[in-house]
């Protein structure tokens, strides 16, 4: 969708609002490409101002602070229909840990009346859960980082969730974060200015591949080319639709038409586990989601990731993540300011390669201490 495309004159304010342990990756990859426009331009094209609910120092997830200005949300009495539009050509709403269970009514309703004044608004990871109570999205396609993905569609079953880099839908954004910051940015530049404009910021940050908005947020498991492997990927896609469902390898096999023996080798191959080990962690990946951005109880969370036992579930979850899941719901986030993820599938299959080799290692020094040795 095109954003306006005339060459702008003036200067732009683009509002920065910053919740409590917002990621400073996703602020700054959004501010330099404004910075470098600039910096090429003969007259500012953009200034950003920096604003929290109630002012002051706020802390991000890395525990730097940005000094920030209070959203004028309090100065009109509320209640009323209409607070005044920011005089922002973007509003940008940053939130992280924590953020899926942000609640703040003025705000939310300060974020409508921008909305109803064609202010672009901008959501970007989890303050697309702010857009959603707001009720921005309701009925639109929106993004948020894929880790959350769980949670923001079980959470909110009226809004569209996609899984890509930036969604635009009429003047509301929605952005993945990291690097997708920039990919945004770039594109809103690209939009209000000129190509030409654009591909210079982008080749000042050495971000020589831009990605478009539907591009995907994961490439998934990847060869040693450097390419996902096709039959993996697919594998993959049909075990995320089913996530639900208790799925014997054999019916994958059927399902996709390749013989069970090659679906293991590629996925010891190129994923480091068998499709089983990878089938349990993605499942437990996705219930670790539910735990802390959903009010669904345990034992609906273990159906809703396809475990036929509850004990077995938290077995399972306990070994992978180091906590009972009733744990790991209480620790987070308020006991972690910067909590800690284990569960990666490259963590996971170190842990299981070092688990092997363990095994492998006892059983030869057994073997030898029998031959006398």
């Amino acid at each position: 969708m095109a954003i306006n495309n005339t060459t702008s004159k003036q200067t732009e304010l683009v509002q920065f609002i910053l919740l409590p342990r917002f990621n400073m990756a996703s602020l700054t990859t959004m501010i330099e490409p404004m910075r470098i426009a600039n910096y090429l331009s003969t007259h500012p094209l953009y200034q950003w101002q920096f604003l929290s609910r109630h002012g002051g120092l706020v802390q991000a997830s890395n525990d730097m602070t940005v000094a920030c200005d209070k959203i004028a949300c309090d100065e009109i009495a509320f209640g009323k229909i209409d607070r005044g539009k920011s005089p922002a050509s973007y509003i940008v709403l940053l939130g992280s840990w924590g953020a899926e269970r942000y609640s703040d009514e003025k705000l939310t309703s300060w974020l409508r009346d921008q909305a109803r004044h064609g202010t672009f608004l901008v959501g970007v990871e989890i303050g697309a859960y702010i857009f959603a109570r707001a009720g921005l999205l309701t009925g639109k396609k929106a993004t948020t980082h894929w880790s959350l993905f769980a949670g923001f569609a079980e959470t909110f079953p009226q809004i569209e969730p996609a899984e890509q880099m930036f969604t635009i839908d009429r003047h509301i954004m929605t952005c993945a974060g990291g690097m997708a910051g920039v990919d945004l940015m770039l594109h809103c530049i690209e939009q209000t200015h000129d190509h030409d404009l654009a591909s210079e910021v982008a080749s000042q940050m050495l971000h020589h591949f831009r990605c478009e908005g539907h591009f995907p947020q994961r490439p998934g498991p990847q060869t040693t080319a450097g390419e996902t492997h096709p039959v993996i990927q697919k594998t993959i896609s049909y075990l995320e639709e089913r996530i639900e469902d208790s799925i014997l390898v054999p019916d994958i096999c059927k399902k996709l038409g390749i013989p069970q023996r090659q679906l293991e080798r590629l996925f010891n191959k190129y994923v480091g586990c068998s499709i089983v080990q990878f089938c349990r962690l993605m499942k437990l990946q996705y219930a670790r989601t539910l735990l802390v951005s959903t009010n669904m109880t345990i034992r609906e969370i273990s159906v809703a990731t396809g475990f036929n036992s509850m004990s077995y579930f938290s077995s399972c979850f306990t070994r992978t993540f180091g906590r009972k899941p009733s744990q790991y719901r209480r620790a987070w986030p308020d006991e972690d300011q910067a909590p800690n993820l284990p569960g990666t599938t490259y963590a996971f299959t170190h842990i299981e390669q070092k688990a092997k080799q363990e095994k492998a290692t006892c059983r030869n020094m057994c073997l030898l201490n029998d031959a006398g040795m």
